[in-house]
């Protein structure tokens, strides 16, 4: 630091030992432990996951249910080709895509001290696992209902099948490693960019606010560090030497 630059002495804690930064320099926020950063991480990914059960209640509201008919060897669509399952998917990726965002967004804003890969993790994975329990919430939704006339209605009895994703799913991998595809992907797809869009429009390097002066917790008072004291010239050629003894 330039001697008689000025300076702001922070103090965290009342009693603890200052800290000295630059001049309109702030600190950053303390950053969390690893270990407190990944729990408190995978706590938001499960309620982002929970967040899938409204999500999901939203979605089969919104999709059409396709009208069937019943027939020999099970039930056939009404129409040749009907709409109302690409209106399903629809929805669903419009939903999903929606509400990746917004967990994102979400994020980033609450959990300011957790910016950064575990952050994008947490907001990834959330969203992957809401995007799974909407799935499920969904389609079950009028599934017991479908079945039952699906079993016992005679044939030619029109009814209707509740929605369910034709453009997505998971899909098992030599019978074992489950594999999602589709716009079962999009939630987590829009969290992860989102993010990633967030981190780098961030005007701070440690992607976390530096608080402001006067926030609780922490005091601060401007200091200004004197100069040195200059050297002394030399004498001016001929000038008197003073008398000697």
């Amino acid at each position: 630091m330039d001697s008689g630059e000025a300076a702001e002495v922070w103090q965290a804690e009342p009693g603890g030992a200052p800290r000295v930064w630059p001049a309109g320099g702030q600190p950053d926020e303390a950053e969390l432990p690893r270990r407190r950063a990944l729990r408190l991480g995978a706590l938001a990914a499960g309620a982002l996951a929970l967040l899938g059960v409204p999500l999901g209640l939203l979605w089969a509201a919104l999709a059409p249910d396709t009208p069937v008919v019943k027939a020999p060897d099970g039930a056939v669509y009404a129409q040749p080709q009907p709409e109302q399952p690409i209106a399903a998917d629809g929805w669903f990726s419009l939903l999903g895509l929606g509400f990746g965002v917004l967990a994102a967004i979400a994020l980033w804003v609450l959990l300011r001290r957790l910016r950064g890969p575990v952050g994008l993790f947490a907001a990834t994975l959330g969203a992957f696992g809401a995007a799974l329990v909407a799935w499920q919430v969904g389609r079950r939704i009028g599934l017991a209902t479908f079945q039952r006339l699906l079993e016992t209605a005679p044939d030619g009895r029109a009814f209707t099948k509740p929605a369910d994703l034709r453009a997505g799913g998971v899909d098992l991998v030599l019978g074992v490693l489950p594999v999602p595809h589709g716009n079962l992907l999009l939630p987590a797809f829009g969290a992860a960019v989102t993010y990633t869009l967030l981190a780098g429009w961030s005007r701070w390097p440690s992607l976390r606010p530096e608080p402001e002066l006067g926030a609780a917790g922490l005091s601060s008072v401007s200091v200004v560090r004197p100069a040195p004291p200059a050297a002394p010239e030399p004498p001016a050629p001929g000038a008197a030497e003073p008398p000697r003894d």
